[in-house]
Order: structure tokens, then sequence, then C-alpha cells
């Protein structure tokens, strides 16, 4: 069901899956940031409408707010899949993200050397490449949203 471009993407599905489309986006608006979140809703289109309101209720409304992990693990595991999967733009966006979540730079190094066991040398490798280039950004400009700029990720469809 594709909702227009202005109204709210979660009416059409009962009040249920209005509160977490509310819920979904408030915990995508934390971990993400706003400027990302607010792109993602810019770069809507007809076209993939449905998949962001699905993400938004299911992704951040079902699984990020569930209370059985704290953000800082979702992080953790979030790069980890990330990484195993060669989905690097939404990598770099999630190594922001697990900033934003807590992890220190040091954690986020050791999530990749562990993924290099399980995962493969040269993804960890690359892994290593991308997230000094986000850290990097967000200590040169102190903004957490500065790793978000840019990347493919930043258009509809994305996280």
């Amino acid at each position: 069901m594709t909702v227009p471009t202005g109204e709210d993407p979660a009416a059409p599905y009962g009040a249920m899956d209005a509160a977490r489309h509310d819920a979904g986006m408030s915990v995508r608006r934390a971990v993400l940031g706003d400027a990302h979140v607010d792109r993602a809703q810019q770069n809507t289109t007809a076209f993939t409408a449905d998949f962001q309101d699905f993400i938004t209720r299911y992704a951040w409304g079902e699984v990020w707010t569930r209370p059985g992990l704290e953000r800082r693990t979702r992080s953790v595991i979030t790069l980890t899949a990330l990484l195993a999967h060669g989905h690097w733009d939404e990598f770099a966006m999630h190594v922001a993200a697990a900033v934003r979540n807590g992890l220190t730079e040091d954690e986020i190094a050791e999530v990749i050397l562990q993924c290099g066991v399980y995962c493969g040398v040269p993804a960890a490798n690359h892994g290593y490449q991308i997230a000094a280039r986000v850290l990097a950004e967000l200590r040169d400009t102190g903004d957490r949203d500065a790793a978000n700029s840019g990347h493919s990720a930043d258009v509809e469809g994305e996280d």
C-alpha cells in the first residue's frame, strides 16, 4: 500500500502500527541522527514509501525497541552483519550510529577484528578502512551525522 508523500505512513495500518511507526521513528532518529532520517524522508518516493514505512515500523519499531538488548549491543550485531555481507554504505552509517550508541573507537576496532576471524580478513580490512574514515570525520567535525553525508545509503530505501 503506497502512502502519498506528506501523509502519515502508518495511518492505513491502524493505531497499533501507528504507535510502532512512531516508536520506530524515535529510535531511528536517535540512532541514525535527524539529518540522516530527514534526508531519507525527503528522498522517499511513491516507489519506496512502502519500504520506508516497513523499515521504520519493523526494523526500528519492533526490533530496535525491544528490551532484550541495549542499543550498544544492537550496534555491535549490526556492524557485524553489515560487514559480513559487504553492505559498506550501511556499515559506514552504522559506525557513526555505534558511536551515537556509546561504542568507543577501540570497541569498534575490536568488533572489526573479531569479524576478521569469522567473516574473513579482506572484509575486516575493508571495514577498518571505512571505519577509520568515518571516525576521522566524526573527530574532525564533531558532527555525528557527518559520516552519513554523501553515501548512496542516503537515497530511498535506506535504513
